[in-house]
């Protein structure tokens, strides 16, 4: 049976809502769980690879595994959150980022080893402790301004990102790009993070006598309210029914074109710069704007998603993709025919990150607005372990590319590709109430 840390709804009591401090809490954990080890390991790699010499396949490999161990075991990590809760998830989570941390600065020498450290460890790690347990713990709190506070909470990483790679790439280049040391940082975060977790995660509103976005209890009220002013009120599938629906597996195309050019781009997104002619401070700058985007993407996708169709939301942030991959191209001149241009690169990183952050938010709102709150863990995991097990690779196919062709313009025309695929499957992935109706497996709420 699923198991919360306060049994007893009416138990304990607290002035005022506590979701929005939960989003805080929320908050530093996607800073600490996934900004640090994930997006700030860019620049950490890049020195990590001057002292244990790889191919850029294997290099990316570390990538496509963290993405791999992050997206395929979701519906594990949906069980542990039903059984055990977000908060113990997320002290799991952190725990395994700490030991992965401490490999990688303690052990890892040789290629295996870090892909066993950063890819396999750390990837769990992430997997556990951002994505999964924290948009449940939203959606399960927030109804109207679910989208809202989903971005919230996870624009931590973006800051992290933004803030985290040029400041690691300084401290790196004053200690001789000891690689090592950063990891630790690393580690030592991810105690911090079990700590908030612990401490400050409650799992539902009912558990503090509350309810979803702090609004008056209502008799007929059920624990979701989908969407902003002007949505329909509408609730309750059961997975089984959902995986029946059109819908579903349309957003599946769309969750792919979300994340593949995501996962190529935190792996190779430095090399391919570097490759263009820009230095290390430029391109660690790059990728700092690359995070700084996808704060400001998740901000948007959040209010977009509460205001208009969430499908045409998910569809505006696939788009920034496409333009970024316009401009990634183009600084990527033949040798000798000039410098590179420093605003394209910066743009294209912007345009990148808002594409991943805002379609990130609306895929993980999405799910929850279609089928309701109490579905949504099994539902969110399925659909994470099929997009992980179809975007994983991105790294290593990237790497790939590169090796057979010396050149990362495959890769971003093969990003194309998949975001017009992802466009035109949202485009008809329609709400299915009509369908929950007829079925009868959706109940109705007054309003």
């Amino acid at each position: 049976m699923p198991v919360s840390p306060v049994t007893t709804p009416d138990a304990v009591r607290v002035p005022g809502f506590y979701g929005w401090k939960l989003v805080a809490a929320l908050w530093w954990l996607d800073l600490l769980n996934m900004g640090l080890p994930l997006y700030c390991s860019s620049v950490i790699n890049a020195y990590m690879l001057q002292r244990i010499p790889m191919e850029r396949s294997t290099f990316g490999l570390g990538y496509t595994l963290v993405n791999f161990f992050v997206g395929v075991p979701s519906a594990l990590i949906a069980l542990v959150i039903l059984r055990r809760g977000v908060r113990m998830t997320l002290v799991l989570g952190a725990t395994l980022i700490g030991a992965g941390a401490l490999w990688m600065a303690q052990i890892a020498s040789t290629p295996g080893q870090y892909l066993a450290g950063f890819g396999v460890i750390i990837g769990s790690g992430v997997g556990f402790g951002t994505v999964m347990p924290i948009s449940t713990a939203i959606t399960r709190w927030f109804a109207r301004y679910r989208g809202r506070a989903l971005a919230i909470a996870l624009t931590a990483w973006g800051v992290a990102g933004f803030l985290g790679a040029p400041l690691l790439n300084r401290f790196l280049e004053h200690n001789g790009g000891d690689f090592r040391a950063a990891w630790r940082i690393v580690a030592a975060a991810s105690a911090v993070s079990a700590l908030v977790a612990w401490f400050f995660v409650v799992e539902r509103p009912e558990d503090l006598g509350q309810t979803p976005d702090g609004d008056a209890p209502e008799p007929q009220r059920n624990a979701l309210i989908v969407g902003g002013a002007g949505r329909p009120r509408t609730v309750a599938w059961a997975p089984r029914d959902a995986y029946r629906t059109t819908a579903y597996w349309l957003i599946l195309v769309g969750a792919v074109a979300c994340q593949f050019p995501s996962f190529f781009f935190t792996a190779h997104g430095i090399l391919h710069l570097r490759l263009s002619g820009l230095g290390a401070a430029d391109a660690a700058w790059a990728m700092g704007l690359y995070t700084l985007g996808g704060l400001g993407g998740r901000i948007l996708g959040g209010v977009l998603v509460d205001r208009i169709a969430e499908r045409y939301a998910f569809m505006a942030g696939l788009s920034f993709y496409m333009i970024g991959t316009v401009l990634a191209l183009r600084i990527q001149a033949p040798a000798g025919q000039g410098s590179p241009v420093l605003w394209i690169a910066d743009a294209a990183a912007l345009c990148y990150g808002a594409g991943m952050g805002s379609a990130f938010i609306c895929l993980n709102t999405i799910t929850g607005n279609y089928y309701g709150s109490a579905a949504f863990p099994r539902l969110n995991g399925t659909m994470m372990m099929l997009s992980g097990l179809l975007c994983a690779p991105a790294g290593v196919i990237a790497g790939k590319l590169f090796d057979a062709s010396r050149s990362y313009t495959p890769a971003f025309l093969l990003n194309l590709v998949l975001c017009a695929a992802g466009l035109a499957a949202l485009f008809f992935a329609r709400r299915p109430d009509a369908l929950a109706r007829d079925a009868g497996t959706q109940e109705m709420l007054a309003g």
